[in-house]
């Protein structure tokens, strides 16, 4: 079943996406005693994300939010607003990347990934999990204003709160370390009342909408999602980006020659990992996609991850090709919710594949990768390996 959280750690949901591709770019999927739509192909997921007049954000994100959370963020959170509000609350999010902080951060991102590189060759072996979960988590800390003495705080806790098992992770829970997160961002807020800074977090305490201030649950909800939504594409990304290259010496020897490949690597690897699985909307009027009718209040699950393997528009869509161009892949979606931290996340896989590309001569399987359990992100739990350095490295 497509929204089965088995597919993605057990299955193969390529060739189920591939043939629902076949069959139609829309379908009906029961779930339990709740159904949804399914669009599966590049062009109809386009028309649904960029139709918000049809098509509602602000009753859940994903086919497994929780109701009450969804309709207490609506409006509020960014990723749970409609235009105008939503054009609103971005603009102020925005306002906070000035030339000063974007150097800053990307100078953050270099020193960052060079030395999580490092360490992870000195180490020899390490997952490439953990070690991509390092340099995201570090820069939506430096973006929100944590100070750096709190970064190793910060991503023991969103290594937890946003890690793929929703499980335990040695004594602290996924809701602990949510509600640690939670009151670390209220005691830094009520800080940065006090003693405003140039971040994020200084930003949003400032920022009046309509002559109006927003409020700490607005500010919090916010900061919170930006955190989740900073971590996510990032580390899967980078851990599948690595493995996918791993496992074509060809290209990665092709990406070595030519560094000017880094780029469009860098988008190849966002394509074929896909690590956004679905976003959500829902009709708010009657709209028809993909022939068939799409009644008010029904939802509508846009497959990102099958868009990106759709035929009709990418070549050999099942092959990693860092040469791919053009590559017009949904890993942030699009529309009025097109992702915020594109450029950020683009920038950070940039900087972490190219000082392992660097750094590293090869990267050698050292255990078995265990898949995430989950209809939602595409992901790895573990991803063992051990890297072999250069011989001729910096």
């Amino acid at each position: 079943m497509l929204a089965d959280p088995d597919l993605a750690r057990d299955g193969d949901p390529e060739t189920l996406w591939a043939r629902l591709r076949a069959q139609g770019p829309i379908h009906r999927v029961e779930r339990d005693r709740d159904w949804f739509w399914a669009v599966v192909t590049h062009a109809e997921i386009l028309r649904v994300l960029r139709d918000h007049t049809r098509f509602t954000s602000e009753r859940g994100m994903r086919l497994d939010d929780n109701p009450e959370a969804t309709a207490t963020a609506a409006g509020k959170m960014l990723i749970v607003s409609d235009p105008p509000r939503h054009g609103e609350i971005r603009r102020v999010v925005n306002s906070a990347f000035t030339p000063r902080v974007v150097a800053r951060l990307e100078r953050t991102m270099r020193a960052t990934a060079a030395r999580i590189v490092d360490e992870a060759l000195r180490d020899g072996g390490c997952d490439l999990v953990r070690v991509a979960a390092r340099l995201p988590a570090s820069v939506i800390c430096d973006m929100l204003g944590v100070p750096a003495e709190d970064w190793d705080f910060m991503v023991e806790r969103t290594t937890v709160a946003f890690g793929p098992t929703g499980g335990r992770a040695e004594t602290l829970t996924v809701a602990e370390a949510h509600a640690e997160i939670l009151l670390y961002f209220e005691e830094l807020l009520a800080r940065r009342r006090r003693d405003p800074r140039e971040d994020l977090i200084s930003t949003l305490i400032a920022a009046r909408i309509r002559d109006v201030p927003l409020t700490d649950e607005e500010i919090l909800l916010n900061c919170d999602g930006l955190l989740s939504g900073g971590n996510e594409t990032t580390r899967h990304a980078t851990a599948g980006g690595l493995l996918a290259l791993a496992a074509a010496p060809g290209q990665w020897s092709r990406l070595r020659r030519d560094p000017a490949l880094l780029a469009p690597a860098v988008q190849e690897v966002l394509r074929f990992t896909s690590p956004a699985t679905h976003v959500v909307r829902t009709a708010v009027v009657p709209a028809r996609v993909g022939g068939h009718l799409v009644r008010p209040g029904e939802r509508v699950a846009a497959w990102l991850a099958s868009g990106n393997r759709d035929e009709a528009v990418f070549a050999d869509a099942a092959t990693f090709d860092v040469t791919r161009a053009p590559n017009p892949h949904l890993a942030f979606a699009s529309g009025t919710h097109y992702c915020l931290g594109a450029a950020l996340a683009t920038t950070e896989l940039t900087a972490m594949i190219g000082e392992v590309l660097r750094r590293v001569e090869r990267v050698e399987p050292a255990g078995p990768v265990v898949r995430t359990r989950s209809n939602l992100v595409r992901g790895y739990d573990s991803v063992p390996v051990t890297l072999v350095p250069r011989k001729d490295r910096p």
